[in-house]
């Protein structure tokens, strides 16, 4: 089988890795993107990632550029407005709600949320868009050769693909990551996290909840109405076996069991989709590049999924990538290009993945006098104007 020339192989074909094909095809690189995994892109398909993402303000810049932004903009759910709310008490009911509204540090909202089916969708019929870009799913990378002035890379379909950079975007378990012989540092909690779609007599009012009591937080993303009636997205996280048995129960037991969890600030959840399970780790690559090899989005971070940081770290990745390579397009994938894609993420992912590890660990407090220092805790940084606002602003990924 002869062999193939790109720019750049993107090894997975996730949110992030479509997101980066996209990008630096639309900045007029040769992009060849490959997923072991054809995309779900139908809502009630079996196995359809029933996730959401929330894209806050800067993916929104990395999203236009993509040729990506005018697509999702009609699917937007604005995030104006994130509420903390502490239910850490001896009943399941609020005791200490703050509210942190966009308004505060912009004249835009926190950022947007979309079903992650949605994202894949409209993010392949994009690549269709694009000649210089071949998406090519079913199709993973087996083997990784690198030297000074270019990578190959063998795919499972017996093509050899010769290219100047590899971008791994091809998850926590990244096979090209492996290839390089990056380790990584890995932490787990013991928690599992379920996410589904419900609905819910008491509007959002595009308003994101997060509600802790013990085992993880729950957290309500607004969805557009369905059927007429208010939606949002759930991630409820907590100790891996209860969480286990909660995907196993009947719908009805499930309804009662996670409304009481909501505090019944919604009224009663409906279910509206199905329901995934994950583990939760938080998970540092000891480097983020390799001869000819840049790791982005889970290959070389995994964060809980809180302060919808997760695919907005990932999307800084690809920024930071793109501009480094349309600084000095002669340089692509050379090892200054690299150094500096290094030096300029790693020390925010670091920062990050410390930080949403913390909090993590804050939102699993079982103890009454723990989860009361946790409440204090909120209402002492709350208090300080000058504290939220840059708490705020180093959400939306300002330094």
């Amino acid at each position: 089988m002869p062999t193939a020339h790109c720019d750049i192989l993107i090894s997975g074909g996730g949110i992030a890795g479509l997101t980066a094909a996209a990008a630096f095809g639309s900045a007029g690189f040769e992009v060849i993107c490959v997923d072991p995994s054809p995309p779900i892109t139908n809502r009630d398909a079996d196995g359809a990632d029933m996730r959401t993402t929330a894209m806050l303000q800067p993916a929104r810049r990395v999203l236009q550029a993509a040729g990506l932004w005018e697509r999702l903009e009609p699917h937007a759910s604005p995030l104006q407005v994130m509420r903390i709310v502490d239910a850490g008490g001896e009943k399941p009911e609020p005791r200490l709600t703050k509210d942190f509204n966009a308004a505060d540090v912009s004249e835009l909202p926190f950022g947007w949320n979309f079903p992650n089916w949605l994202l894949r969708r409209e993010m392949v019929d994009r690549l269709g868009e694009l000649q210089n870009v071949t998406f090519l799913p079913g199709i993973r990378t087996t083997s990784l050769f690198t030297r000074e002035g270019e990578a190959r890379v063998g795919l499972s379909d017996g093509r050899k693909i010769r290219t100047r950079l590899v971008i791994a975007a091809d998850g926590r378990g990244s096979p090209m990551r492996h290839a390089a012989g990056i380790e990584v540092q890995t932490k787990r909690y013991g928690q599992k996290a379920l996410a589904f779609a419900v609905t819910h007599p008491v509007p959002h009012e595009s308003v994101s909840t997060e509600i802790h009591r013990t085992g993880g937080p729950f957290t309500l993303v607004p969805l557009p109405d369905r059927e007429g009636a208010p939606c949002s997205a759930v991630v409820w996280m907590d100790d891996g076996t209860l969480s286990q048995t909660r995907y196993d129960m009947d719908v009805t037991a499930f309804e009662a069991a996670m409304t009481e969890r909501s505090a019944n600030l919604f009224g009663q959840l409906r279910l509206a989709s199905n329901r995934s399970i994950w583990p939760i780790i938080s998970q540092k690559a000891q480097r983020l590049t390799s001869e000819r090899l840049a790791l982005v989005a889970e290959a070389a971070h995994v964060v809980p999924p809180i302060g919808a940081q997760g695919l907005n770290m990932s999307l800084a990745d690809t920024s930071t990538l793109l501009a480094l390579a349309q600084e000095r397009p002669d340089g692509l994938g050379d090892q200054p290009m690299l150094d500096a894609y290094h030096k300029a993420r790693y020390g925010d992912i670091s920062l990050r993945v410390q930080g949403i590890d913390a909090l993590n660990r804050a939102s699993q407090a079982k103890s009454p006098m723990l989860r009361d220092m946790r409440a204090a805790g909120l209402n002492a940084l709350y208090a300080l104007p000058a504290v939220r606002k840059t708490l705020m602003q180093m959400g939306l990924g300002v330094r």
